[in-house]
């Protein structure tokens, strides 16, 4: 019997844990779970936005029970990796005490598209496919 390895632990930081890192959490626990355990959270935590939730549901993913959850929240856990996926985060947040590698990258913010339901659709479909390549090429077995 073949042990199983032990997951690596992420956190995903953004400004408001309303959209990138939950979505990042939601694609990262569905599509790499075997080897990575997420969690995501934000210096300014609001609401998890409904159009995240919206575009999480078309690939299967339900994130309605996620809810907004503040840096503090995580201060006493270690971490493999804590992701800054906004650019405000990044600047904000420059050192986590609890994180082995630092990882910047960023992503353009859904939550600022503004005009009618369909354009502020495709924004958060967007953001959502954008991290989920860059979460495949990052999850590569090269990387891990």
């Amino acid at each position: 019997m073949k042990n199983k390895k032990e997951q690596k632990k992420v956190l995903f930081i953004c400004t408001h844990n309303s959209a990138r890192s939950q979505i990042a959490e939601g694609l990262m626990n569905t599509f790499f779970g075997d080897d990575y355990i997420a969690w995501s959270a934000g210096i300014e935590p609001t609401q998890v936005n409904p159009y995240a939730i919206k575009v999480m549901e078309e690939v299967g993913i339900d994130v309605t029970g996620h809810h907004s959850k503040g840096m503090e929240s995580f201060l006493d856990q270690d971490f493999d990796y804590v992701i800054t996926v906004c650019d405000h985060a990044n600047e904000a947040c420059p050192y986590f005490p609890g994180g082995k590698e630092r990882i910047h990258k960023g992503f353009e913010d859904p939550t600022l598209i503004e005009g009618p339901e369909e354009a502020k659709l495709s924004g958060f479909r967007r953001a959502r496919d954008k991290i989920k390549a860059w979460l495949e090429e990052f999850c590569s077995p090269r990387h891990g």
